[in-house]
């Protein structure tokens, strides 16, 4: 059978990945008076007084929604809310696995931002943060704001931040090997969707000077600023300093670093082959990437990532997120910063020593389990410095 094949029969065997688990057991009459009536009532008191010992008394502690629309489903596209369950089970349950967090899949029926923005609103009470999924550009950016805005718990939009934190942790430790410095660097971009706009932010932030940003319509420029939604307005602002209206090929002759969240074959080897020396292509499209891998060493890049597990160096979100929440619970967060998606970088770039890296090793797998916790530590350190902790 192919992969997708054996993956429809596990589905139907297992008729889902997740259920509910008992944390106490019913046995008798006295357990179920403690558990629910009358016992249940003290508690409820308790929060009623004060909401937040709702953290202390429920599941809220550790709890995350995993929020859809089912508008950008991982190569699919706009499938809507019921097909885009088992993609939000299985986030679930490599929030539980890896990073020891309860979470459930939310799937709306509706695409109108302001009514997800709404009904998000109305079941927050329930969880301790909001993970947002799978919900198209420019969209996602606009209910990510407004939840940010208006919620007292920590909500993230992975499709955005958590591609945006393995990708930099990546370029932490491709620079360290090819011997460069952020802030001497120029970066061209392919894609400025939701991973491509967050990406972009993130590098700025680590220190990066110079980036140009290309999207289906060429180059992002200022002059051509009434033209572009708001996100891409946002990304004018801050990329291609310099106003130069040029081709992606032609802005490669000056980068560094290539970075892709775009289409297919959009890269090719006479394109790598122009690049500065020692240069690093991260090309994520999935499930095939810009260039294949192997064209782009062949072609002269000294470090290559992807997307997939089958190459070295998978920039995976799954490095990121449950470490992110893991953080954030533990300090009970009201929010996720910047800086704290830059700590977690940091930490995450962290778990490959100067000794161990190599080009074909600048991340730890996805696979490895101490990385949430390296990476949670990293998060809750950061929301205390900056005083978005609670605990």
């Amino acid at each position: 059978m192919t992969i997708y094949e054996e993956s429809l029969e596990y589905h139907a065997k297992l008729k889902g990945k997740l259920e509910v688990a008992l944390k106490a057991d019913l046995v008798d009459r006295h357990d179920l008076s403690l558990a629910y009536t009358p016992g249940v009532a003290q508690p409820c008191l308790e929060i009623e007084k004060d909401p937040d010992k709702a953290y202390d008394y429920t599941w809220k502690h550790n709890s995350v929604a995993v929020v859809t629309d089912g508008t950008a489903v991982l190569g699919l596209g706009d499938i809507g809310a019921a097909a885009a369950l088992p993609v939000m089970e299985g986030k679930s349950i490599l929030f539980r696995k890896f990073g020891g967090v309860d979470a459930v899949p939310v799937c709306l029926d509706t695409k109108d931002p302001d009514e997800i923005i709404r009904i998000v609103k109305m079941i927050a009470p329930t969880y301790g943060g909001i993970n947002l999924e799978d919900i198209s550009a420019p969209r996602c950016v606009q209910i990510e704001r407004a939840l940010i805005k208006e919620l007292d718990i920590p909500v993230f939009h992975d499709d955005q931040h958590g591609t945006a934190i393995v990708t930099t942790a990546a370029l932490i430790n491709a620079l360290k090997i090819v011997g460069k410095k952020p802030e001497e660097i120029t970066c061209v971009f392919s894609g400025l969707g939701a991973a491509g706009s967050s990406i972009i932010r993130m590098f700025k932030a680590y220190g990066v000077k110079e980036i140009y940003g290309f999207n289906s319509k060429g180059i992002v420029l200022r002059e051509d600023m009434e033209k572009y939604n708001f996100l891409t307005k946002e990304l004018a602002e801050i990329t291609n300093t310099g106003n130069k209206r040029m081709t992606m090929a032609e802005a490669l002759k000056e980068a560094d670093v290539f970075v892709g969240v775009s289409a297919p074959r959009l890269l090719t080897k006479e394109m790598v082959a122009g690049m500065k020396k020692d240069a690093i292509v991260f090309a994520m499209a999935n499930p095939e990437p810009e260039i294949n891998p192997n064209d782009a060493k062949e072609a002269g890049a000294r470090i290559v990532g992807t997307g997939r597990s089958d190459y070295p160096n998978q920039i995976n979100n799954l490095l990121a997120f449950p470490g992110i929440f893991r953080g954030a619970l533990d300090v009970r967060a009201t929010k996720i910063t910047e800086e704290m998606k830059l700590a977690a970088a940091e930490g995450l770039a962290g778990l490959v020593s100067d000794d161990e890296l190599t080009e074909e090793y600048i991340l730890p797998s996805a696979l490895d389990r101490t990385v949430a916790d390296a990476v949670a530590k990293a998060v809750a350190a950061k929301a205390r410095e900056i005083g978005v902790a609670r605990l």
